[in-house]
């Protein structure tokens, strides 16, 4: 008896270790896996290009869930090769902007971080001249200077440039496109008027006065001119044909004019309110600037006023209504002399100083950024996906950065 007792418990035994081993896995079947290996980032004309390699024992076809990108960032796959392409992009594991990577019923997610920076490349401009002004308009970026051969340059895109006869000799410093028209105005020369519907053939026109014309704007059907010298420091004219004169606030030497929300606002480089501004271009009113800088370039944007100055203790000031203004810290304390903005960006360009860029979302907070070359940035514009600078000095007076 003692003999067959211990042969049913070895059966028992059998049995229960005979049932444990089917209920579990093969510990040698392994789930796949997905592995995601990172490129460095690479630069192309202006875009940013970063690959990732799928990895891992996972097969099959690769899928892409690219829904919550952004504008202006790209993702495609080919075979386990997926590259990212975009603007000022960076690919990281937090964020905002995920891309869902799916192989064999596993996802991971990829996440784009989108600076608000530019990455600037250097152009060659038409010729080597003192570019003072650009803008865009009807397909073409046009650009004016008061020394040169040809005072006018134009581009389809920003970056091949080709010289044109300005329809004078002028000291041309501003030129802005509206109502189907190009114009620019000049400091100095016989007539300091020129227009063209198509930034290549010019015709001289004659100015209210003989001022030192240093900006033009377009606004509520109007063009409207600012000097910084002369009687009377304010024209209009509703086709950039036929100017009126107009009496400036004061006689200060005002160096830029924008339209934005109703309302024309002027900045001034001296005199005791360095802000004007008006409804209709006609009648002005003097406002208190932030603070009495060397106001230099002034835009509209977002919702907000945003001026740049060439000197001071905080060289930006904004304002939501063009009259009262608040002093911002720049980047740097650079000769700032050009603000635009455009989709989300504020961007400025310098004289000099070490980056010769900054860029702000709001206006309000700003990052330095470099500049393509260290140039004499006197302008900036944007116009088809591109912003666009321009130099009075140095080889490449272009620069040019994609932005969607």
């Amino acid at each position: 008896m003692k003999n067959r007792s211990k042969i049913i418990v070895c059966i028992a035994i059998v049995v229960i270790t005979a049932f444990v081993l089917t209920a579990c896995p093969d510990p040698t079947d392994t789930p796949p896996t997905l592995r995601l290996d990172l490129s460095s980032v690479t630069l192309n004309d202006g875009n940013l290009e970063q690959t990732v390699t799928v990895g891992g024992t996972a097969t099959g076809a690769v899928t892409l869930n690219t829904a919550a990108l952004p504008v202006g960032v790209t993702a495609a796959v080919v075979d386990t090769t997926i590259t990212i392409t975009g603007i000022n992009l960076v690919i990281q594991t937090t964020g905002s902007y995920i891309i869902g990577v799916t192989r064999q019923d596993i996802t991971q997610n990829l996440t784009v971080e989108v600076n608000l920076t530019a990455v600037w490349t250097a152009r060659q401009a038409a010729e080597d001249n003192t570019w003072a002004s650009v803008t865009y308009g009807n397909g073409l970026f046009v650009a004016v200077t008061p020394y040169g051969t040809n005072r006018v340059m134009t581009s389809p895109d920003g970056i091949n440039w080709t010289a044109r006869q300005a329809a004078e000799a002028s000291g041309w410093a501003s030129v802005i496109y509206g109502n189907g028209l190009f114009v620019a105005v000049a400091v100095s020369g016989t007539s300091r008027v020129m227009t063209s519907p198509d930034g290549i053939n010019w015709t001289a026109r004659q100015a209210a006065e003989a001022s030192g014309w240093n900006s033009v704007t377009y606004g509520n059907g109007l063009f409207v001119s600012v000097a910084f010298s002369g009687t009377n420091r304010v024209m209009t004219s509703p086709d950039g044909i036929t100017w009126t004169i107009r009496q400036a606030a004061e006689d200060n030497m005002w160096y830029s004019v924008t339209w934005g929300n109703g309302l024309f606002v002027a900045v001034a480089s001296s005199g005791t309110n360095r802000i004007m501004t008006s409804p209709d271009g006609i009648t002005w009113a003097a406002r208190q600037a932030a603070e009495d800088n060397s106001w230099f370039s002034v835009t509209y944007g977002n919702g907000l006023f945003v001026a740049v100055s060439q000197n001071g203790t905080n060289r930006v000031m904004t304002s939501p209504d063009g009259i009262k203004w608040t002093a911002r810290q720049a980047a740097e304390d650079n000769t700032w002399a050009s603000v635009t903005y455009s989709n989300g960006l504020f961007v400025a360009v310098s004289q000099n100083g070490t980056n010769r860029v900054m860029t702000s979302p709001d206006g309000v907070k700003w990052t330095a950024r470099q500049a393509a070359e260290d140039n004499g940035w006197q302008t900036v514009t944007y116009g088809n996906g591109l912003f666009v600078a321009l130099s009075f000095e140095v080889t490449n007076r272009v620069m040019t950065s994609v932005w969607p």
